[in-house]
């Protein structure tokens, strides 16, 4: 067996029958090694933190409808209403206005959405992401249209607020984004990133995360982006190289919010025929 003198990784290795194993050369997270006359390849898989216990114990309550910290209402008034572990202070920098403030607000960008994006309630975009989750405000907002969301929770955000999300009634994940996400191409027609890029722009290259995007998202879909004007022009310019058509526009507010909207739309292109193909 080959194993690894350093803690914060774990080796995926394979045993070779009366044969010793050593490492031939490293690439990135992938190990070559040689047992006798076989090559095989060794993965390592980093973790970000301590591991912890992955089973949260139910808290002490009086009642078993109360066993999430609180009773969650009925569906789909569940989706608005104050979760539990806010009202019971569980979860750090929350609180119940703050909740109450993010609805009325993601409630008042949707409405703006829709007068920019026309097909937005139309059912043409029926698989969604938001990147940058949150209280997943936003996705309590598309309830009345036909579509489902998957709201992820960057791993370096502020708050941790997936159980939050969980609470809710909505569907949601961890993510790191300067890593790939665990799905197939072109799943999405719609994809959402609000303050996505101010938080990764000092983490890792902004272009692997726009490459990651265009994946997995489909031909003629639609990203929203909100971010800064200096950020939303440099990504402007990634996604001009990837044959994405975009628009920057000013904030519901107005002009003279610094914070603006860049409305970009995948194209479908297909690579011209060489002349060994004709």
């Amino acid at each position: 067996m080959c194993e690894s003198d350093d803690p914060d990784t774990a080796w995926y290795s394979h045993w070779c029958p009366s044969c010793s194993c050593f490492l031939l050369d490293t690439y990135s997270d992938i190990h070559i090694v040689h047992c006798g006359l076989i090559f095989l390849l060794s993965f390592v898989l980093k973790r970000y933190r301590n591991l912890e216990a992955c089973v949260t114990p139910l808290p002490e309550v009086s009642s078993s409808d109360d066993v999430a910290g609180g009773a969650i209402e009925k569906w789909p008034e569940r989706a608005y209403a104050v979760p539990p572990r806010i009202r019971s202070g569980l979860t750090p920098g929350i609180t119940a206005e703050r909740f109450v403030e993010d609805n009325k607000l993601w409630k008042e960008r949707v409405a703006h959405y829709k007068r920019i994006i026309s097909p937005l309630p139309t059912g043409r975009y029926r698989n969604i992401m938001d990147m940058n989750a949150y209280l997943g405000g936003f996705a309590a907002a598309m309830l009345n249209y036909p579509v489902w969301v998957m709201n992820v929770v960057p791993i370096n955000s502020n708050h941790d607020t997936l159980g939050v999300i969980y609470e809710r009634g909505l569907i949601g994940t961890y993510q790191d984004w300067c890593e790939a996400f665990s799905t197939y191409p072109r799943t999405y027609d719609l994809i959402h990133a609000s303050g996505l890029f101010t938080l990764y722009q000092n983490r890792c290259d902004i272009t692997y995360i726009l490459l990651e995007m265009d994946r997995i998202l489909r031909p003629e879909g639609t990203v929203i982006f909100r971010d800064t004007v200096e950020l939303l022009v440099k990504i402007q310019s990634i996604t001009d190289g990837m044959r994405w058509k975009s628009q920057i526009m000013d904030h519901e507010s107005g002009p003279f919010n610094p914070e603006k909207i860049l409305v970009a739309v995948k194209t479908y292109w297909t690579g011209e025929a060489t002349q060994k193909q004709l």
